[in-house]
């Protein structure tokens, strides 16, 4: 696909622009129906009463809400993805499928996603909450027009397990299996391996390769183990590093870039880093789980929020925080981005359109940090008391 704008700073990335950008959100730890949101983003009650026309109550003449299929919440996360470039084909891309069989199947039900539209799945990492669905998923969608693509890390681990603090090194307890190659090709699912970053979908997504862990407080997941096999012996090892991690985003003309990543054990400063360093595009938001929960993680939240709405200029318009952020992270966020830190869960959807003028005037994104925002200050406080001597 070739059109009039795409972004690269590095030979090996290219992003194509995109037009219109839509995301559905079909598998999240949280349900928010009630809080006012942003232009752009719609609640699921809204889109069951408008846009599914429902079925009339007999007795009062009012659409008729269907509690059992709406959808639920799940430890876990799964996004659909919508791109479209004008004079191009639409595209439909999953990113990751939930925690377990039901979930993904009841939620894709409610929301009317069309499944055979859906033409890549793309997994994350390999954590069964975001990889549990997918056989279900593959299942239900069958091999018509074509086979779904799957696009995962080779590293997919015999087991993984978790030690809690503070040793980190008495495992109480394993991870479900992730669904098993053989599987995923038996359930109709036609799997491409991937190390390296790439772009998918008409070159409108661009799914990263392993995350440069960069940042020194971001030093991955505590208490990460993988159960390792040599020689007919198995043992537990420490992974800390979730090497098999990726991230996606999409470059929207006139907004910038939008970013998913669903866990970022690699930390989200990594991932920000990663995207602005391959493509010198803002980032117009962020989507995912932070995975900044939990009394071990509280000490980066600070940190991360000072990079994200202080150090990155132009500092992101929206911060989606969801499945593994954590309740004080949301404060946090909320805090220092106000209206623009926003209560996504399963079933919102948000629609993003580009705008090709202002386009021409976006400016390259830019690391501030703390020293040079302090001179800054100085100047502007030494500027305002100079006029008042001089007045």
């Amino acid at each position: 696909m070739t059109s009039s704008a795409g972004y690269s700073s590095s030979p090996q990335a290219f992003i194509q622009s995109v037009d219109t950008l839509t995301i559905t959100f079909l598998v999240d730890n949280c349900i928010e129906w009630m809080t006012k949101l942003p232009p752009g983003f719609t609640h699921e009650m809204r889109q069951h009463l408008v846009d599914h026309s429902p079925p009339k109550d007999p007795r009062t003449g009012v659409p008729m809400l269907d509690f059992e299929r709406l959808c639920c919440g799940a430890h876990g996360f799964s996004a659909l993805i919508e791109t479209q470039t004008h004079g191009f084909k639409r595209h439909l891309t999953l990113f990751d499928t939930g925690p377990d069989s039901s979930s993904l199947v009841r939620n894709i039900d409610s929301m009317r996603v069309p499944v055979n539209e859906i033409d890549r799945v793309v997994l994350s990492h390999w954590h069964s909450d975001h990889t549990g669905g997918l056989l279900s998923f593959l299942r239900l969608r069958g091999q018509e027009p074509s086979p779904c693509i799957v696009d995962a890390h080779p590293s997919r681990p015999i087991a993984r397990g978790i030690a809690p603090p503070p040793a980190y090194e008495s495992i109480i307890g394993r991870l479900p299996n992730d669904p098993t190659f053989a599987l995923i090709e038996e359930a109709g699912g036609k799997i491409e391996y991937h190390t390296d970053g790439h772009a998918v979908a008409d070159d409108t997504i661009w799914v990263s390769g392993e995350i440069p862990r960069l940042t020194p407080f971001e030093d991955g997941l505590p208490g990460g183990m993988r159960w390792v096999e040599e020689q007919g012996e198995g043992r537990w090892v420490q992974e800390h590093h979730i090497m098999d991690e990726r991230y996606v985003a999409i470059d929207v003309y006139g907004k910038g870039l939008v970013i998913l990543s669903a866990c970022s054990h690699a930390g989200i400063v990594n991932v920000v880093k990663d995207a602005t360093s391959k493509f010198s595009r803002p980032i117009h938001m962020i989507i995912g789980g932070l995975h900044l929960a939990g009394p071990e993680l509280t000490n980066r939240i600070s940190p991360t929020v000072e990079f994200l709405s202080q150090e990155l200029r132009p500092a992101p318009m929206y911060i989606l925080p969801m499945h593994c952020s954590g309740f004080q992270a949301k404060i946090a966020l909320e805090t220092a981005f106000g209206e623009g830190c926003v209560p996504a869960g399963v079933g919102i959807k948000v629609d993003v359109l580009g705008n090709r003028e202002v386009n021409k005037r976006m400016i390259a994104p830019r690391l501030v940090p703390f020293p040079q925002r302090t001179s800054f200050l100085l100047v502007a406080i030494y500027v305002v008391l100079l006029g008042c001597i001089i007045t």
